[in-house]
Formats: C-alpha cells, sequence, structure tokens
C-alpha cells in the first residue's frame, strides 16, 4: 500500500519561533504524534514537513533524529521515517507502569492535595466532562492528561512525579485511541477518585487509581486487536 501523504492542513499556523527552531520543530512533531495527527506508520518525508511547518530541511531532520532516539519514529535506510507503531508487549509494558506510578499518587494525593487541589482537580474533571459532550476528542484527551499530572504533582512527591511525566506523553498517545469508546465512564471513574482524595482515603484513591488505567489498558489491548483483525481482512493492495 502506499504511503499516504500529509494532511495539507495539518498546522493552520507555522511553527513558532520564540525557542530555538530545533526544540519548537522537535515539540510540534512530538505533540502531533501523540494526539495521532501522525498516525502510527505515517511516512514522514522531510520536504514535506518543511512546507507544512514552515520551516527548513535541517531542522526536521534533527527533530526526526531525535524522535528516534526516543523512540517515537522508526527511520528505515533506504524508505525514510516513519511514526513508530508500537507492540502489544511494549503498550502493556507502559500501561502498567502507569497504573504503579499514578495509583501510588493518588495515594499521596490523598494526604496532601488540601481543598485548592480538590478544586483544581473539579474544575478540570467538569470541563473534561464538557468538552466531551461538544464531541471534542482531542481537547478532551488533553484534559485527561492535565488532570492526572495534577494528581501526580499533588501528591508532594518530585521523584514520583517526574517519573510519571516520563510516562504522560506516551500514556497521551495510547489514551487517544480509547477516549471515544471510554467516554463518560472515565471521566466518572474521575470524580470517585477526586472523592477518595477529597476524603482523605489514600488506600481507597489507590485503588480506584489502579482500576482506571488497568480499564483503560485492556480497552487499548482490545481496540488494538480489532482494528489488526479489520487489517488483516483487507484484500491484498490491486485486486
Amino acid at each position: 500500500m502506499a504511503p499516504s501523504p500529509l494532511d495539507k492542513n495539518l498546522l493552520t499556523t507555522p511553527v513558532r519561533r520564540p525557542v530555538p527552531l530545533r526544540e519548537s520543530v522537535y515539540e510540534t512533531l512530538l505533540e502531533l504524534i501523540t494526539v495521532r495527527r501522525l498516525p502510527p506508520g505515517q511516512h514522514l518525508v522531510e520536504n514535506e514537513l518543511a512546507e507544512r511547518l514552515g520551516v527548513s530541511r535541517q531542522p526536521i531532520r534533527e527533530a526526526l533524529q531525535r524522535l528516534s532516539n526516543e523512540g517515537w519514529v522508526d527511520l528505515r535506510p533506504g524508505y525514510g521515517a516513519f511514526v513508530h507503531h508500537p507492540g502489544e508487549d511494549e503498550a502493556e509494558q507502559l500501561l502498567a507502569v502507569r497504573g504503579l506510578l499514578e495509583g501510588e499518587a493518588a495515594r499521596l494525593a490523598a494526604g496532601n492535595a488540601g481543598a485548592a487541589g480538590v478544586a483544581r482537580l473539579r474544575a478540570l474533571c467538569a470541563e473534561g466532562e464538557a468538552c466531551l459532550e461538544q464531541g471534542d476528542a482531542e481537547r478532551t484527551v488533553a484534559l485527561n492528561a492535565d488532570l492526572h499530572r495534577l494528581v501526580t504533582e499533588l501528591s508532594g512527591n518530585e521523584v514520583l512525579a517526574g517519573l510519571a511525566a516520563q510516562v504522560a506523553r506516551r500514556v497521551r498517545w495510547y489514551h487517544g485511541l480509547v477516549a471515544v469508546r471510554r467516554g463518560r465512564d472515565s471521566w466518572r471513574e474521575h470524580a470517585r477518585i477526586i472523592d477518595a482524595i477529597e476524603a482523605g482515603d489514600g488506600g481507597e484513591a489507590a485503588r480506584l487509581m489502579r482500576e482506571h488505567t488497568d480499564t483503560t489498558r485492556r480497552m487499548y489491548h482490545e481496540i488494538s486487536a480489532e482494528q489488526e483483525a479489520e487489517r488483516s481482512e483487507e484484500p491484498p493492495e490491486g485486486r
């Protein structure tokens, strides 16, 4: 199957330049990958990316190399760069680690968040539910990431928050696949986690967070299996 060209409306405005250009290009491409506007398997052609982002090829080349080093992009000699398509084992390991980190973060947040922290969590939860009702999947995924990040920050453990942050962006990529399917259930689970944090019940907050992340993990595997089955049923090209 021939690779699909990049969407001409990938970005509505060129890359901004207040930070070093190579860093801005890297962050832009990483964001497009994590929200799946550049989907797994997408061929990343330097000329096309440079044109869409309004930059030269050099920062594109540097960004693709960095993204390759971090596992977001696969560089295939003779073929070019492609958005990484994670395997089931890779997904399982990452999502399992997420559950461990965020379960502990929720437990600690229950003893550390305070009224102000709980209010911030509830505001994010309300905004996420509103965006879900409006059908804004991309914003809903972003708010989900914001809420989980705030829980780790409210844990008061800087080492834990730092480790969780390293995992969070990759988790956002996976959550983009399940956000619509999980829908309102996910935000109801968020609300119960916040209730436990507000009540100062660390054990319950940890349990609910582990259940929440485990449900997302299982659903990701289910959707991934469905997509693989659909691909296997597609007729060979040219028939």
